[in-house]
């Protein structure tokens, strides 16, 4: 049977890289393809390898630089908010006597060490991230089948969505700097944590009532078990994709999954004709 789908929606560790789907449930639906960024269209060791240090080696001066802005103090409040600031705090030789680069650039390589996903430092990640690719330093990375993809997918009529734990503002940038050039002309949205969490049930309705779909209609991409099956939970439908370097699965996160390795099994995928075209 045929693959058809209105929208793919992207993840993009990990993920933008391999959808493939059960025929009998895709043959029927109208499908969101939801593709998250790490380890689906992006390798999960360039987030780590090279954005992360990336940012925790130029937060310093990136905050020395732009410290008066508005946006900066903006996002420097937003931090003193979060729990792990108080956390931070305590682990340090003496409580500080006020709020500097200092403070804040160890808060925000602290946050980046424990994999924290906080919105306020994911924020200014992007904004140093952006920086790094407006002056030639970064250059995203997707893995060689997403521009085939992207491109197949659109020529078919469908839209092209993103969820990553990553701000909107650094996804654009993965994508419109990417290895393989400006990538962002295939992408109609971006979702990050401000929709909600990614293994949150409710954050997949979020993004359905956002994208005015049935979440059935839904395809959530992802190489994250917990994920998949928050969508699914929520009512959409989920593919796990086993690129190489993503984290190795157990037996039980597999059951009632589909796995694929890449985004070439969904090269086919259409539009749903109306019945009444049939």
């Amino acid at each position: 049977s045929e693959r058809v789908a209105k929208v793919v929606l992207v993840d993009i560790e990990g993920t933008t890289t391999s959808i493939s789907f059960v025929h009998d449930v895709l043959s029927k639906a109208q499908l969101i393809l939801r593709q998250d960024i790490e380890g689906t269209t992006t390798s999960i060791s360039f987030v780590h390898d090279v954005l992360f240090p990336y940012a925790k080696q130029n937060v310093e001066k990136f905050l020395r630089d732009s410290w008066e802005e508005d946006d900066i103090k903006r996002i420097v409040q937003d931090l003193q908010q979060v729990p792990q600031y108080a956390d931070y705090k305590a682990l340090l030789s003496g409580p500080p006597t006020e709020v500097d680069v200092d403070l804040i650039a160890g808060f925000v390589r602290y946050l980046i060490d424990q994999d924290l996903k906080v919105t306020p430092m994911k924020t200014l990640q992007g904004l140093i991230w952006a920086q790094g690719y407006a002056n030639g330093e970064l250059k995203g990375h997707v893995y060689e089948d997403v521009p085939a993809a992207f491109e197949a997918w659109r020529a078919a009529g469908l839209q092209i969505a993103v969820y990553s734990s990553g701000s909107v503002a650094a996804q654009k940038l993965i994508f419109g700097h990417s290895l393989a050039g400006n990538l962002q002309p295939y992408l109609s949205a971006y979702f990050d944590t401000h929709v909600g969490h990614k293994q949150e049930q409710q954050s997949y309705k979020n993004i359905a009532k956002q994208l005015k779909e049935d979440p059935k209609q839904i395809l959530f991409l992802t190489d994250i078990p917990g994920e998949a099956a928050a969508a699914r939970c929520a009512g959409l439908q989920a593919i796990i994709l086993k690129r190489p370097g993503n984290a190795a699965l157990a037996d039980d996160q597999k059951t009632g999954f589909e796995l694929i390795p890449d985004f070439k099994p969904l090269h086919n995928l259409k539009v749903p004709v109306n019945k009444s075209q049939a």
